[in-house]
């Protein structure tokens, strides 16, 4: 059974859109999982007036499935924020079994920081591989709410759990967390932006 629809969307910007975006595993990163880069559009108003490869390029720089990215991309324009997000998450829900295979194999099983305790890295290298090994595909899980100093034990202890998943149930929890780093790095776009030409006190 699949993951059960929100009823209420999720506040437009998460605890991780305030900060560079890196990877999962480190000590002090963000919970926000990297992907390719794509272009600066200046907020919702650049998102909309893009182009629809721009706009494309954007989002495929949060979520790597190529009909994920057009369908969000044709439904401009969006009168919010809010609005993209929750236009996002419905189209995440709706992924393709291919679909999911081509976002899941655009991501990466990052390491701990280098600052991080030698055995950490190791625990968290042989857990990475235990997984895809398993699963074929990177680990993915969103960490949006968990502080720093606690995302490396939660990646282990993810991962650890999961581990014991069968293959179409994992299928169903990665496409929700891949759901949820979609969302996030969406939202993290968009205000990166307008947080880089207006920085706070």
């Amino acid at each position: 059974m699949g993951p059960t629809r929100p009823g209420v969307p999720e506040p437009t910007l998460t605890s991780d859109t305030h900060v560079p975006c890196r990877t999962p595993g480190s000590t002090d990163t963000p919970a926000i999982p990297a992907q390719t880069r794509g272009p600066q559009l200046r907020g919702l108003a650049g998102f909309n007036a893009a182009l629809p490869a721009e706009a494309e390029a954007l989002l495929l720089s949060c979520c790597r499935s190529h009909r994920w990215a057009e369908r969000v991309a044709a439904h401009r324009p969006y009168p919010t924020v809010e609005a993209l997000l929750a236009a996002a998450d419905e189209a995440g829900y709706d992924l393709s079994r291919p679909d999911l295979d081509e976002a899941l194999a655009a991501e990466s099983s990052a390491l701990p920081h280098p600052d991080a305790p030698p055995a950490a890295r190791t625990a968290l290298r042989a857990a990475h591989a235990a997984y895809e090994s398993s699963f074929g595909h990177a680990f993915v899980i969103s960490l949006d709410g968990v502080r720093p100093g606690e995302r490396l034990d939660q990646v282990l202890a993810g991962i650890r759990s999961r581990l014991g998943n069968e293959p179409e149930e994992e299928r169903v929890v990665a496409a929700d967390e891949l759901r949820r780093l979609a969302r996030a790095r969406l939202a993290f776009r968009l205000a990166e932006d307008l947080t880089a030409r207006h920085p706070g006190p």
